[in-house]
């Protein structure tokens, strides 16, 4: 029986049964725009204000355009994978469901504590990059907040008067996370408008850097437009275009959290591939002009500083255009911890649903149709983390959690196409198994370049999350209760 539950896979009929409105769930409020808008909300953030001048400047020159591109093309494969399965099976949960209806449930929790890792960190390392740029603008005002307020906890830090202090917390941080919380926890209808606000300013920002720009680019910033290599792998040359790419592919992370609404969008079926896709096209023409204006405004070596648009607007004069862009870089922040905590208070309901965490994690509100006691532990929980962690720490770990859940939404479309041939699909990988194959191969040469101290971190979170299911989730889960009845034990023809 242990054996059976822990390879039993969820059936697409149970999980569809999960997400019948029966006005006791999440509502279907999302459609096709919010959830676009949820994606680019996600995807550009910091990357496209700081990721692109230092990937020139060290990596690809004025090529990074063509890193994006090919950062963009991997993307699209695992995106169209998440695709297929997020219209195939419009639940939330994004992986963690997947893997549940694929290879069964001690991997689908896996999964699920991987997610948990990847948005709960993510969340908190936006928030503390929130808390610089929000310090840095009031400074620009005149305003000028303690750097012992500002800081992670215990973390030494230099005061205006010359002296050293210890940090006491992050309070920016703390706020930013508070308000996006309490705006998710009273409707998503609500806080997912004030999301299409925040990115349509941030869209407006970007694109008039990137139409003002166009007007002071010097063409012979882009000659040469691969600079020679200098005779180190990765260091311009082909081998930068590579390496650039490997990059900046982390500023596209963010598209799979669309996948986690999908059970309060109001035609998945239709809607779910559009968000993802749009998003990760829209947002793949914007670095790429981005990248191509910010080159071609200043000399790409002088691009590698924290701040590379707004000294580029400098070099070009444009001083009114700089306070803009602290703000669309605020703005872009924001809505980046916005859907990283929607993501996980999504994932956290999915797996509650199955029992394997408390049911407090699943309850939804009578009035607001929200996890409305998850969202606010999320909130709490993330917040002490972006609170008393530095920046440097909360980033290793989101990476390789990101990269291990596209590996497996790659999989999980070859593995039901054998499997569950027969179900209706209404958006359908093209060339598989091709292009989910490649997005396995691209996942993979990404999570081996990844530290060892990363990979160790991962192991050790997921050995917590053992710990939990084996003390808690296999002895309370669905299958555990009614075997046979809601899950399906793979047979010897899909092992």
């Amino acid at each position: 029986m242990l054996m059976a539950q822990y390879t039993g896979r969820k059936s697409l009929a149970a999980i569809a049964a999960n997400t019948t409105g029966d006005g006791k769930g999440l509502t279907k409020t999302l459609g096709p725009f919010s959830l676009v808008g949820l994606g680019i909300g996600c995807i550009i953030g910091a990357g496209i204000f700081v990721l692109t001048g230092n990937a020139a400047a060290n990596y690809a020159g004025p090529a990074i355009a063509l890193s994006f591109v090919l950062s963009g093309i991997a993307c699209a494969f695992v995106g169209l994978c998440y695709a297929e399965l997020a219209a195939m099976i419009p639940a939330s949960g994004s992986a963690y469901t997947y893997a549940y209806a694929t290879v069964g449930e001690i991997f689908a929790w896996i999964i699920g504590w991987d997610l948990i890792l990847e948005y709960g960190m993510g969340a908190a390392t936006v928030a503390v990059g929130w808390s610089g740029y929000f310090v840095s603008l009031l400074d620009s005002f005149g305003i000028h907040i303690p750097a012992q307020w500002a800081d992670a906890t215990g973390a030494a830090v230099k005061l205006a008067d010359g002296t050293t202090a210890t940090a006491i917390i992050n309070l920016p941080a703390v706020l930013i996370v508070l308000i996006l919380t309490g705006l998710l926890m009273f409707g998503t209808k609500e806080s997912t408008r004030v999301n299409n606000i925040m990115v349509a300013f941030k869209l407006f920002v970007v694109g008039v850097v990137i139409v003002v720009g166009a007007f002071y680019v010097d063409r012979a910033h882009w000659t040469p437009f691969i600079p020679r290599n200098t005779g180190t792998f990765g260091n311009f040359g082909w081998s930068g275009i590579l390496r650039g790419a490997s990059v900046v592919f982390f500023a596209y992370i963010g598209f799979d959290a669309v996948s986690t609404a999908a059970q309060e969008a109001k035609r998945p079926q239709r809607d779910m591939p559009i968000g993802i896709l749009g998003s990760l096209i829209i947002c793949t023409i914007l670095y790429v002009l981005m990248a191509l204006v910010m080159t071609g405004m200043v000399p790409y070596p002088k691009l590698g500083v924290a701040d590379p648009v707004a000294v580029a607007i400098d070099v070009a004069g444009i001083g009114w255009l700089s306070v803009l862009v602290k703000f669309a870089a605020l703005a872009g922040l924001t809505t980046v911890i916005f859907v990283l905590l929607f993501g996980q208070a999504r994932i956290l309901f999915s797996i509650a649903q199955d029992r394997l965490l408390p049911s407090f994690f699943s309850e939804v509100h009578p009035r607001f149709r929200t996890p409305f006691a998850s969202q606010a532990l999320i909130g709490i929980v993330v917040a002490l983390t972006a609170a008393s962690f530095p920046i440097g720490l909360l980033g290793e770990m989101v990476s390789i959690g990101t990269l291990f859940a596209f590996l497996l939404v790659c999989t999980a479309v070859i593995h039901l196409r054998r499997s569950a041939s027969e179900v209706a699909r209404p958006f359908r990988t093209p060339g598989a198994p091709w292009v989910p194959l490649l997005g396995i191969a691209f996942s993979l040469l990404l999570m081996l370049g990844l530290p060892l101290a990363t990979w160790t971190r991962l192991v050790v979170w997921l050995a917590i999350g053992l710990v939990i299911y084996f003390a808690y989730g296999h002895r309370h889960s669905l299958v555990a209760e009614t075997p046979g009845a809601v899950l399906e034990t793979p047979s010897a023809e899909d092992a």
